[in-house]
């Protein structure tokens, strides 16, 4: 078996596999995109960011903390699949349906479908805040919004959902004995889980192995070689602490009965930058945790509990923030520097294409207005398509 796998044409084929990577971005059932954050005064310009994304990188699903207005008016006819988000503190609000039809008349109709909106996120980590009121109007909330959808006929091509963070569960470890920590189960998880269940809508988790890894667990944090976690109950071995994340919830919802409804990994990503003597928070180790995270996520093995499968991943984030409040590390989490050259290379960057864009943008910049050219260019591979501009991220 050795010889074959150490033949020339193996070698090769492997070789093409690994350039060949970044173009699985864009064909495949699970798809990578970023987190685009906007915490921080140094950031380029939307429309910027736009054509950077859509002419330089394989990335064709952005997710916004909010519906900012000049962001969404920039994707606009460039395919990509946008995720917006109403913010905590509008939720109570949304349980009104003419305050969520003014919101959708404000935050959506101007810009679809030129701009390909493909789900709204209520709120984020909401039950993790402890907000009574914010939690107990949560779900109303989301059916509220989906019903200033459907009048609008909109609920065919946009999603509603709301990000997780593992604290949801009140046992995680080992994954199998994962659920969801009692009373929100049964009062909120339980209702909420339905109504995506009925709009076939995602689950969606912030998964963090970069939270829950320490000196000794680093390497399994970071996809490294190590000797697993074996899990008594279904005597599986986890290699990776994000499978042990992903199949933890997984078993929360197999064990209220909704184990169909898909797990979206809404936020995942490593800082580059830390405080002194902080382990593992260096470039290269951000670079490694999210490199492997791709190859994993749409590779197609799964999990233990979840084989055979891809998951859509949004890593977070676009952009280092330089405003965003506590540690460094908490500023540090972004895949590009302001001036959009890379903190660091996860293969994402259109090799060649980006340089021969450059170039042509610098020959035609004195005869042609910036912002027009970023409005002329449709790309329509991956995450859109184009016979309903929905998203097949």
């Amino acid at each position: 078996m050795e010889k074959v796998f150490n033949t020339p044409l193996a070698n090769l084929l492997g070789a093409l596999l690994v350039l060949l990577a970044p173009i699985f971005l864009q064909g495949v059932e699970g798809t990578i995109g970023v987190n685009y954050g906007t915490v921080a005064d140094d950031l380029p310009p939307p429309v910027q960011v736009a054509h950077f994304l859509l002419k330089s990188t394989f990335i064709r699903c952005v997710r916004l903390f909010d519906a900012n207005p000049e962001i969404l008016k920039a994707f606009a006819r460039t395919g990509i699949a946008v995720t917006i988000n109403v913010p905590n503190d509008l939720i109570p609000q949304l349980t009104k349906l003419t305050f969520a039809q003014q919101w959708v008349e404000i935050n959506v109709l101007p810009f679809a479908p030129l701009t390909n909106i493909v789900r709204i996120l209520v709120g984020n980590e909401v039950i993790s805040t402890a907000n009574k009121l914010l939690i107990v109007s949560l779900v109303p909330a989301m059916e509220t919004l989906h019903a200033a959808l459907v009048e609008k006929s909109l609920d065919r091509h946009i999603q509603i959902s709301t990000p997780h963070s593992l604290g949801i569960l009140s046992n995680s470890s080992p994954p199998s004995t994962g659920k969801f920590r009692p009373g929100y189960d049964t009062h909120v998880l339980k209702p909420l889980l339905e109504f995506l269940r009925a709009t076939h809508s995602p689950f969606m988790i912030n998964p963090y192995p970069f939270f829950g890894s320490s000196d000794d667990t680093l390497d399994y944090a970071l996809f490294r070689p190590n000797p697993g976690v074996f899990d008594e109950t279904t005597r599986l071995t986890y290699t990776n602490m994000l499978d042990a994340q992903l199949d933890a919830a997984f078993s929360a919802l197999k064990l209220l009965d909704f184990e169909d409804i898909e797990i979206v990994i809404a936020e995942t990503g490593w800082p580059s930058k830390g405080d002194p003597g902080q382990a593992g928070v260096d470039a290269g180790s951000a670079a490694e945790y999210n490199r492997k995270l791709i190859q994993h996520v749409m590779s197609g093995i799964g999990t233990p509990l979840m084989p055979n499968r891809t998951f859509e991943t949004y890593i977070f984030a676009l952009f280092n923030e330089d405003l965003k409040p506590g540690p460094t590390f908490e500023r540090n989490f972004g895949l590009f520097k302001p001036d959009m050259t890379p903190v660091y290379d996860i293969g994402i960057i259109r090799p060649m294409v980006a340089n021969a864009a450059d170039a042509a943008a610098e020959t035609d910049h004195s005869h042609t207005n910036s912002k027009s050219k970023i409005y002329m260019i449709q790309d329509t591979k991956g995450c859109t398509d184009e016979s309903n501009n929905t998203s097949t991220c």
